[in-house]
Protein backbone atom coordinates (compact mmCIF):
# COMPACT_ATOMS: atom_id res chain seq x y z
CA UNK A 1 0.00 0.00 0.00
CA UNK A 2 1.16 3.58 -0.94
CA UNK A 3 1.98 5.45 2.18
CA UNK A 4 -0.49 8.78 2.76
CA UNK A 5 0.40 11.99 4.16
CA UNK A 6 -2.24 13.82 6.46
CA UNK A 7 -1.87 17.01 8.76
CA UNK A 8 -3.37 20.57 9.24
CA UNK A 9 -1.83 23.81 8.56
CA UNK A 10 -3.56 27.33 10.04
CA UNK A 11 -3.28 30.19 7.43
CA UNK A 12 -2.47 33.24 9.49
CA UNK A 13 -1.71 36.57 8.83
CA UNK A 14 -2.88 40.31 9.35
CA UNK A 15 -6.65 41.48 8.45
CA UNK A 16 -7.47 41.80 5.08
CA UNK A 17 -4.33 39.51 3.90
CA UNK A 18 -5.58 37.22 1.32
CA UNK A 19 -5.96 34.33 3.97
CA UNK A 20 -9.78 33.49 3.22
CA UNK A 21 -8.83 34.09 -0.67
CA UNK A 22 -5.58 31.43 -0.08
CA UNK A 23 -8.12 28.68 0.93
CA UNK A 24 -11.16 29.33 -1.41
CA UNK A 25 -7.97 29.28 -4.61
CA UNK A 26 -6.40 25.81 -3.22
CA UNK A 27 -9.58 24.17 -2.44
CA UNK A 28 -11.23 25.56 -5.80
CA UNK A 29 -14.35 26.71 -4.54
CA UNK A 30 -15.75 29.34 -2.05
CA UNK A 31 -15.52 27.92 1.47
CA UNK A 32 -15.01 31.36 3.35
CA UNK A 33 -16.56 34.52 2.83
CA UNK A 34 -14.64 36.68 1.42
CA UNK A 35 -15.21 40.91 1.73
CA UNK A 36 -12.85 44.01 0.65
CA UNK A 37 -13.58 45.24 4.33
CA UNK A 38 -11.18 43.86 7.21
CA UNK A 39 -11.87 41.05 10.11
CA UNK A 40 -13.90 39.53 7.81
CA UNK A 41 -13.59 36.26 8.82
CA UNK A 42 -14.55 35.73 13.03
CA UNK A 43 -14.31 32.01 13.49
CA UNK A 44 -11.98 29.15 12.72
CA UNK A 45 -13.02 27.67 9.27
CA UNK A 46 -11.83 24.31 8.20
CA UNK A 47 -10.75 23.40 4.53
CA UNK A 48 -10.07 20.22 3.59
CA UNK A 49 -7.53 19.47 0.04
CA UNK A 50 -7.07 15.68 -0.84
CA UNK A 51 -5.22 14.37 -3.74
CA UNK A 52 -4.56 10.39 -4.33
CA UNK A 53 -1.83 10.18 -0.96
CA UNK A 54 -2.09 13.39 0.37
CA UNK A 55 -4.78 15.00 3.14
CA UNK A 56 -4.27 18.67 4.07
CA UNK A 57 -6.63 20.50 6.49
CA UNK A 58 -5.98 24.16 6.62
CA UNK A 59 -7.27 26.22 9.44
CA UNK A 60 -8.23 29.40 8.14
CA UNK A 61 -8.28 31.94 11.00
CA UNK A 62 -9.09 35.51 12.04
CA UNK A 63 -6.77 38.27 11.16
CA UNK A 64 -3.91 39.02 13.65
CA UNK A 65 -5.26 42.54 15.57
CA UNK A 66 -5.18 44.16 19.01
CA UNK A 67 -8.39 43.43 20.81
CA UNK A 68 -10.94 46.21 21.64
CA UNK A 69 -13.97 44.17 22.56
CA UNK A 70 -14.19 40.38 24.05
CA UNK A 71 -14.92 39.12 20.76
CA UNK A 72 -11.90 39.94 19.37
CA UNK A 73 -10.42 38.10 22.48
CA UNK A 74 -11.89 34.84 21.37
CA UNK A 75 -11.33 35.89 17.94
CA UNK A 76 -7.70 35.73 18.49
CA UNK A 77 -7.93 32.46 20.96
CA UNK A 78 -9.31 30.75 17.68
CA UNK A 79 -5.88 32.10 16.28
CA UNK A 80 -3.70 30.26 19.19
CA UNK A 81 -5.96 27.07 18.89
CA UNK A 82 -4.90 26.60 15.29
CA UNK A 83 -1.03 27.25 16.20
CA UNK A 84 -1.62 24.33 18.86
CA UNK A 85 -3.61 22.05 16.45
CA UNK A 86 -0.96 22.59 13.16
CA UNK A 87 1.78 20.60 11.60
CA UNK A 88 2.71 23.60 9.53
CA UNK A 89 2.08 27.38 9.58
CA UNK A 90 1.84 29.03 6.84
CA UNK A 91 1.98 33.12 7.03
CA UNK A 92 0.43 35.60 4.10
CA UNK A 93 1.10 39.02 3.80
CA UNK A 94 -0.19 41.69 1.43
CA UNK A 95 2.75 42.60 0.13
CA UNK A 96 1.32 45.75 -1.64
CA UNK A 97 0.51 46.95 2.29
CA UNK A 98 3.73 45.39 3.73
CA UNK A 99 6.85 45.28 2.00
CA UNK A 100 9.48 45.65 4.22
CA UNK A 101 7.15 47.14 7.17
CA UNK A 102 5.94 44.49 9.50
CA UNK A 103 4.73 45.79 12.64
CA UNK A 104 6.50 45.21 15.93
CA UNK A 105 3.20 43.33 16.82
CA UNK A 106 3.00 41.14 13.93
CA UNK A 107 6.84 40.50 14.75
CA UNK A 108 6.33 39.57 18.04
CA UNK A 109 3.34 37.48 17.44
CA UNK A 110 5.90 35.59 14.43
CA UNK A 111 8.85 34.93 16.89
CA UNK A 112 6.27 33.65 19.61
CA UNK A 113 5.20 31.03 16.63
CA UNK A 114 9.18 30.14 15.69
CA UNK A 115 9.44 29.43 19.56
CA UNK A 116 6.96 26.65 18.75
CA UNK A 117 9.32 24.88 16.65
CA UNK A 118 6.69 24.33 14.05
CA UNK A 119 8.03 25.37 10.23
CA UNK A 120 6.38 28.55 8.96
CA UNK A 121 6.45 29.23 5.49
CA UNK A 122 5.54 33.10 4.41
CA UNK A 123 3.54 33.72 1.46
CA UNK A 124 3.77 37.19 -0.30
CA UNK A 125 0.34 37.48 -1.83
CA UNK A 126 -0.66 40.00 -4.45
CA UNK A 127 2.03 39.60 -6.59
CA UNK A 128 0.05 40.19 -9.68
CA UNK A 129 0.04 43.76 -8.92
CA UNK A 130 3.66 43.33 -9.75
CA UNK A 131 4.26 44.04 -13.62
CA UNK A 132 8.11 43.16 -13.27
CA UNK A 133 9.09 40.28 -10.90
CA UNK A 134 12.29 42.18 -10.11
CA UNK A 135 10.21 44.32 -7.64
CA UNK A 136 9.02 41.76 -5.62
CA UNK A 137 13.15 40.21 -5.36
CA UNK A 138 13.97 43.22 -2.57
CA UNK A 139 10.52 42.01 -0.61
CA UNK A 140 11.45 38.43 -1.19
CA UNK A 141 15.20 39.48 0.65
CA UNK A 142 13.72 41.13 3.88
CA UNK A 143 11.60 38.26 4.47
CA UNK A 144 14.48 36.15 4.17
CA UNK A 145 16.39 38.23 6.77
CA UNK A 146 14.06 37.96 9.27
CA UNK A 147 15.03 34.52 9.91
CA UNK A 148 12.16 33.35 10.71
CA UNK A 149 10.34 31.17 7.68
CA UNK A 150 11.09 27.66 6.49
CA UNK A 151 9.48 29.09 2.77
CA UNK A 152 8.76 31.80 1.02
CA UNK A 153 6.74 31.74 -1.67
CA UNK A 154 5.05 34.69 -4.03
CA UNK A 155 1.55 33.98 -4.89
CA UNK A 156 -1.29 35.17 -6.15
CA UNK A 157 -4.74 33.78 -4.10
CA UNK A 158 -7.19 35.46 -6.62
CA UNK A 159 -5.65 35.13 -9.83
CA UNK A 160 -4.86 31.11 -8.33
CA UNK A 161 -0.62 31.43 -9.63
CA UNK A 162 1.79 29.36 -7.85
CA UNK A 163 -1.07 27.48 -5.92
CA UNK A 164 -0.39 24.04 -7.10
CA UNK A 165 3.53 24.86 -6.42
CA UNK A 166 2.68 26.03 -2.86
CA UNK A 167 0.50 22.90 -2.51
CA UNK A 168 3.28 20.59 -3.45
CA UNK A 169 5.86 22.40 -0.98
CA UNK A 170 3.22 22.16 1.98
CA UNK A 171 2.86 18.75 1.42
CA UNK A 172 6.71 18.45 2.64
CA UNK A 173 5.51 19.83 5.70
CA UNK A 174 2.50 17.40 6.84
CA UNK A 175 3.72 13.78 8.51
CA UNK A 176 2.63 9.85 7.45
CA UNK A 177 -0.58 9.42 8.42
CA UNK A 178 -3.97 7.84 7.50
CA UNK A 179 -6.23 10.66 6.21
CA UNK A 180 -8.42 12.39 8.89
CA UNK A 181 -11.27 12.59 6.33
CA UNK A 182 -13.10 11.03 3.60
CA UNK A 183 -11.44 12.34 0.53
CA UNK A 184 -14.29 13.78 -0.41
CA UNK A 185 -15.01 15.94 2.79
CA UNK A 186 -14.55 19.61 2.38
CA UNK A 187 -15.08 20.64 5.27
CA UNK A 188 -16.34 19.52 8.44
CA UNK A 189 -18.77 22.62 9.25
CA UNK A 190 -22.41 22.50 8.75
CA UNK A 191 -24.76 23.76 5.86
CA UNK A 192 -26.08 25.97 9.06
CA UNK A 193 -22.99 27.71 9.77
CA UNK A 194 -22.25 28.68 5.72
CA UNK A 195 -25.59 29.96 5.41
CA UNK A 196 -25.16 31.99 8.60
CA UNK A 197 -21.96 33.10 7.02
CA UNK A 198 -23.53 33.81 3.91
CA UNK A 199 -25.84 36.75 5.65
CA UNK A 200 -22.90 38.15 7.22
CA UNK A 201 -21.17 38.69 4.13
CA UNK A 202 -23.95 40.08 2.02
CA UNK A 203 -24.22 42.59 5.50
CA UNK A 204 -20.86 43.49 4.90
CA UNK A 205 -20.87 44.17 1.26
CA UNK A 206 -23.95 46.14 2.07
CA UNK A 207 -23.15 48.57 4.62
CA UNK A 208 -20.60 50.75 6.01
CA UNK A 209 -18.93 52.14 8.82
CA UNK A 210 -19.38 50.08 12.31
CA UNK A 211 -22.53 48.24 11.22
CA UNK A 212 -21.48 45.09 9.28
CA UNK A 213 -19.24 44.74 13.01
CA UNK A 214 -22.16 45.31 15.15
CA UNK A 215 -23.57 42.23 13.88
CA UNK A 216 -23.92 38.64 14.03
CA UNK A 217 -26.24 36.31 12.55
CA UNK A 218 -28.06 32.76 14.44
CA UNK A 219 -29.97 30.61 11.87
CA UNK A 220 -33.38 29.89 13.74
CA UNK A 221 -35.11 27.61 11.17
CA UNK A 222 -33.82 25.62 8.68
CA UNK A 223 -35.62 22.48 7.26
CA UNK A 224 -37.01 21.95 3.96
CA UNK A 225 -40.61 22.67 2.85
CA UNK A 226 -42.85 20.91 0.20
CA UNK A 227 -41.56 20.54 -3.21
CA UNK A 228 -37.62 20.73 -1.73
CA UNK A 229 -38.31 24.31 -1.33
CA UNK A 230 -35.85 25.12 1.52
CA UNK A 231 -37.11 27.62 4.61
CA UNK A 232 -34.47 29.48 6.12
CA UNK A 233 -35.20 31.93 9.17
CA UNK A 234 -32.15 34.08 10.47
CA UNK A 235 -31.77 36.52 13.42
CA UNK A 236 -29.18 39.56 12.73
CA UNK A 237 -27.78 40.66 15.97
CA UNK A 238 -26.66 43.94 16.26
CA UNK A 239 -26.05 46.48 19.25
CA UNK A 240 -28.51 49.55 19.32
CA UNK A 241 -31.82 50.47 18.33
CA UNK A 242 -29.99 53.21 15.82
CA UNK A 243 -28.42 50.25 14.18
CA UNK A 244 -31.36 48.16 13.67
CA UNK A 245 -32.79 51.10 12.03
CA UNK A 246 -29.97 51.93 9.37
CA UNK A 247 -30.38 47.99 8.89
CA UNK A 248 -33.24 47.97 8.16
CA UNK A 249 -33.49 51.06 5.71
CA UNK A 250 -36.55 52.94 5.02
CA UNK A 251 -39.90 51.10 4.39
CA UNK A 252 -37.56 47.83 5.03
CA UNK A 253 -36.41 48.27 1.47
CA UNK A 254 -32.33 47.87 2.98
CA UNK A 255 -33.41 44.83 4.31
CA UNK A 256 -35.25 43.04 1.88
CA UNK A 257 -32.24 44.40 -0.57
CA UNK A 258 -29.59 42.62 0.91
CA UNK A 259 -32.27 39.71 1.84
CA UNK A 260 -32.50 38.92 -1.93
CA UNK A 261 -28.50 38.96 -2.63
CA UNK A 262 -28.50 36.48 0.35
CA UNK A 263 -30.99 34.50 -0.68
CA UNK A 264 -29.42 34.26 -4.31
CA UNK A 265 -25.94 33.65 -2.76
CA UNK A 266 -27.55 30.69 -0.79
CA UNK A 267 -29.26 29.21 -3.38
CA UNK A 268 -25.73 29.21 -5.07
CA UNK A 269 -23.86 27.40 -2.70
CA UNK A 270 -26.90 24.83 -1.59
CA UNK A 271 -27.86 24.17 -4.91
CA UNK A 272 -31.68 24.15 -3.78
CA UNK A 273 -34.66 26.60 -3.96
CA UNK A 274 -34.67 28.84 -0.73
CA UNK A 275 -37.11 31.13 1.01
CA UNK A 276 -35.20 33.22 3.49
CA UNK A 277 -36.79 35.77 6.40
CA UNK A 278 -34.05 37.64 8.32
CA UNK A 279 -35.14 39.72 11.22
CA UNK A 280 -33.04 42.63 12.65
CA UNK A 281 -32.53 42.00 16.84
CA UNK A 282 -31.01 44.12 19.66
CA UNK A 283 -28.58 42.72 22.00
CA UNK A 284 -26.86 45.93 23.50
CA UNK A 285 -22.93 45.28 23.61
CA UNK A 286 -23.24 41.67 22.84
CA UNK A 287 -19.10 42.07 21.25
CA UNK A 288 -18.39 42.29 25.23
CA UNK A 289 -21.19 40.08 26.74
CA UNK A 290 -19.22 36.24 27.22
CA UNK A 291 -22.23 34.59 27.60
CA UNK A 292 -24.19 35.73 24.93
CA UNK A 293 -20.29 35.61 23.20
CA UNK A 294 -20.18 31.52 24.01
CA UNK A 295 -23.87 31.08 23.04
CA UNK A 296 -22.51 32.18 19.73
CA UNK A 297 -19.84 29.61 19.27
CA UNK A 298 -17.29 31.84 20.47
Amino acid sequence: MPKTKAGYIAIVGKPNAGKSTLMNSILDMKLSIVTPKPQTTRKQILGIFSNDSNQIVFIDTPGILKPKYEMHVKMMDFVENALESADAVVFIVDIKKYKTELDDQTLKFLTTVKKTNKPIIAILNKIDLYQDVKNVLPIISYYNDLDIFKEIIPISALKQTHIESLISTLIKYIPENEFYFDPEDISTLSQRFFVSEIIREQIFLSYSEEIPYSTEVVITQFREKAMGKWYISADIMVERKSQKIILIGRNGEKIKNTGEKARQAIEKHLEKAVFLELFVKVRENWRNNKTILKNLGY
